[in-house]
């Protein structure tokens, strides 16, 4: 039976209007600063881990109370905010002339302006601090990464970007998936004749899984992250999610960095707590687990240093407080040992998808 949207998002131009509103009052601010003969100043939220909390409401991660005064009193504030307000300029020029710009271009246009970036870390950390200060996302401003996630399965889009109104998608007619752009974030399901979603952190596994006819087979939409998912597809799998009350399974590499995709995904991120709304609360890590490297024999690697620090720091990080979270971790401190997915092809191409991934939906659906 198809499913209907359960929900309708906030339509483009509700959004539009909101953010140059946001963007607006920004400027005034430091206007009256200006007006007033006094020294602008700005209050941005601190994003650093211990400034994080859970927001039950929200069930997810969100910023707490402290912040950052950044003022044109002092010399060395006075670059970073010229590079803010500059962001902020060109954000709205997106806005208002209904174009788009990835991070890389941003960064090329500021440099093309004149405005003083060393590098484009420098140049998305500032589109991320003008994020905090309007309240809204990147995306929001007409900015994005590049698109690299991937999605397939039975399930109708229908477009809303300008020039694209009405235009429908079946995304099972493309073979490899479609591309989780800006388009398809915003279009609407029209119709979905899936019963869950598969998301994959592997290139490979995620091709696995087309070609051995896992939407079919098990009703599922996959989704690719391509490592960690990129904020317009965590939206896009929240959507599917929450409007189509679609259940959500993870399955990242056995190491403290796929635990970690996976509980971004689920719990929110702390470079983006920030952001509401933009993590899965009901999504399911299912794999594959530390315990699972010992339950499948799978071919393992020792953890080298970094891979010994990312366990120490996951352990004191509060989102990693209930299992399997808890659990894991303690497995992979003893251990010592990471596997990557493709390791369960040990017992043949075929084996996730006939044996791991049925047994591993039933114990985590249990």
């Amino acid at each position: 039976m198809a499913r209907q949207r359960s929900g309708r998002h906030t339509s483009v131009a509700e959004s539009r209007e909101r953010v140059l509103k946001a963007l607006k009052s920004l400027g005034l601010r430091v206007v009256e600063y200006l007006e007033k003969g006094e020294f602008p100043q700005l209050e941005i939220p601190s994003r650093t881990t211990s400034n994080i909390e859970y927001d039950s409401k929200l069930r997810q991660y969100v910023l707490g109370p402290r912040k950052l005064v950044r003022t044109a009193r002092n010399i060395k504030h006075l670059r970073p905010m010229a590079q803010l307000l500059w962001t902020a300029m060109f954000a709205s020029r997106l806005i208002r002339e209904r174009k788009t710009s990835t991070l890389r271009d941003a960064f090329y246009n500021a440099l093309g302006f004149g405005v003083d970036f060393e590098d484009q870390q420098e140049s998305d950390e500032t589109v991320t601090e003008l994020e905090t200060l309007v309240g809204t996302v990147r995306e929001d401003f007409n900015i994005y990464p590049e698109e690299r996630s991937s999605v397939f399965g039975a399930l109708v889009i229908e477009y809303t970007v300008p020039g694209y109104e009405g235009k429908r998608l079946d995304l099972t007619t493309i073979p490899d998936g479609a591309m989780i752009g800006p388009a398809t974030t915003t279009a609407e399901f029209v119709r979905c004749d899936a019963e869950q979603v598969f998301v994959v952190e592997k290139g490979a596994i995620y091709q696995r899984f087309l070609e051995e006819g896992v939407s079919q087979k098990h009703k599922a939409i996959i989704v690719h992250t391509a490592g960690q998912a990129p904020r317009a597809t965590r939206r896009f799998i929240r959507r599917l999610n929450q409007e189509l009350n679609l259940p959500v399974y993870i399955f990242t590499d056995g190491d403290p960095w796929g635990m970690h995709i996976a509980s971004v995904l689920i719990f929110g991120s702390a470079l983006a707590a920030h952001v509401r709304e933009l993590n899965i609360p009901d999504a399911v890590w299912a794999g594959l687990w530390a315990s699972d490297i010992e339950r499948y024999k799978l071919p393992s690697m020792r953890f080298n240093d970094e891979d010994a620090r990312r366990v120490a720091e996951l352990e004191r990080d509060p989102r990693y407080v209930s299992d399997p979270w808890r659990r894991e971790i303690a497995n992979f401190k003893r251990l010592q040992k990471k596997a990557e997915l493709e390791a369960l092809s040990r017992y043949g191409l075929e084996y996730i998808v006939t044996d791991y991934l049925p047994e591993k939906l039933a114990e985590v659906s249990k």
